[in-house]
């Protein structure tokens, strides 16, 4: 399970002083207990992988957001920490879906539900999403969905 791998590798990590993935994972793990007390469960259960993968590109698009905001505000020192932080949780995450693989999918689903117009975008949008649940990044395939109606 992703969250004993955590685990271990927050062990792993602090035997070799790794402050950066230290930090990451220890912030994570905080996440996974938060997540079990919101969900009404007790803070010692396990979230599941799925659950674990949530919280994980949850704190990943936080730090992605916070990079943004440093870089707009000139705090170039910031910005590379989170940057750091980011690559560490990457590492958890699975590979995303490159446009050329959202594109199949997404002309697959356009011939099986039949839209032909802009008016039922959203409702392609919908079911792409669920069918690629976790493998592509939302912003990457709105973008294919919309060049398909262009």
């Amino acid at each position: 399970m992703l969250q004993n791998q955590i685990k271990e590798e927050m062990r792993d990590a602090m035997k070799a002083r790794h402050e950066v993935k230290l930090r990451v994972l220890r912030g994570i793990m905080a996440a996974f207990t938060n997540e079990l007390v919101a969900k009404k469960r007790k803070p010692d259960e396990e979230l599941s992988d799925d659950e674990a993968l949530l919280v994980i590109k949850r704190a990943a698009k936080q730090r992605q957001d916070s990079i943004e905001q440093f870089n707009k505000g000139g705090r170039t020192d910031l910005a590379e920490t989170e940057e750091e932080e980011l690559k560490v949780l990457e590492g958890y995450m699975p590979e995303m879906m490159g446009e050329d693989e959202i594109r199949k999918v997404a002309e697959a689903k356009k011939t099986e539900l039949g839209v032909d117009d802009k008016a039922k975008m959203g409702m392609l949008m919908g079911a792409v999403m669920s069918e690629l649940k976790g493998k592509a990044d939302g912003n990457s395939v709105k973008a294919v969905i919309e060049s398909m109606f262009i």
